[in-house]
């Protein structure tokens, strides 16, 4: 960064680091013992929709580098569109897998940054449950492009947030991620997948 970049207030960019990714199954542990959710085993990788057989050839190398984990149980990976336009790729596990879909999702993110899709990255995200009366979802998005992370917490009904609790997931969580600090960022990924049934 130049001197007109400090005068001017620019910021350099933050590198993309995937092996933040690697400090979600100890934020589990305090995520639980702090609001009660547990992982529910779901999680994905949302992308800017990419065409061509470039990219569907990247997808079979995700599926067969995936496939080839002897314990995994139905199909690893699922790509699907959302009604906004973008693409998710998610994988599921049992909700005690969370160290292996940690892996899954850090493989997916890796095999697209590798093969010229990193500028299409958009978040990360492992999808937690709280079972209490009111059955709510979390999720611990990460966002490629910042290296931060931020909880989404959803109310039943479509499209409500629990604010509160974000802020007090966010704040419980600080010393185990990277907490994205503006909450603008925040967005509310509506129906991405593992926060619906």
């Amino acid at each position: 960064m130049g001197l007109l970049d400090i005068l001017l207030g620019r910021t350099k960019p933050v590198a993309p680091d995937l092996d933040q990714l690697f400090a979600l199954p100890s934020a589990a542990i305090t995520l639980q013992a702090a609001a009660g959710f547990t992982p529910t085993g779901a999680g994905a990788v949302c992308f800017a929709t990419v065409e061509g057989a470039a990219f569907e050839q990247t997808h079979q190398e995700i599926r067969a580098l995936l496939d080839a984990d002897a314990e995994r149980e139905g199909p690893p990976v699922a790509l699907t569109q959302d009604d906004y336009g973008y693409s998710w790729l998610s994988s599921h596990r049992s909700p005690e897998q969370l160290p292996e879909l940690v892996n899954d999702l850090h493989a997916v993110n890796s095999s697209l940054e590798a093969n010229g899709f990193g500028p299409q990255l958009l978040c990360s995200l492992a999808a937690f449950r709280r079972a209490d009366q009111d059955d709510r979802r979390l999720a611990l998005v990460y966002l490629y492009k910042r290296g931060t992370f931020y909880p989404l917490c959803t109310r039943p009904g479509h499209q409500r947030r629990d604010n509160a609790l974000e802020l007090q997931v966010a704040s419980a969580l600080e010393g185990d991620l990277r907490i994205e600090k503006d909450t603008s960022r925040w967005f509310p990924l509506w129906d991405a997948p593992g926060m619906t049934d």
